[in-house]
């Protein structure tokens, strides 16, 4: 298989991590492979990009932040 005919596998600088038990209730973010805090609301995600110089127009698009157990919706544990 050469490289052409490969599927294109995306990896997002964002990567926002299942919820955590707490009080609240929050996500671990990593910014490039590196811890960078945690989330409460889709709000810290976005204030957490920006603090890295990065614009996120879609919390949607896999290219760009990929959620782990649960989409950006998903804030309490399962």
């Amino acid at each position: 298989m050469t490289e052409i005919a490969s599927p294109h596998i995306s990896t997002p600088r964002i990567l926002v991590l299942g919820v955590q038990p707490g009080s609240p209730p929050f996500r671990i973010v990593e910014i490039d492979g590196e811890v960078v805090g945690e989330a409460k609301a889709m709000t810290d995600v976005l204030m957490a990009a920006a603090a890295y110089g990065i614009t996120v127009h879609d919390l949607d698009d896999p290219d760009v932040v990929r959620w782990v157990g649960g989409d950006k919706l998903t804030w309490t544990p399962r």
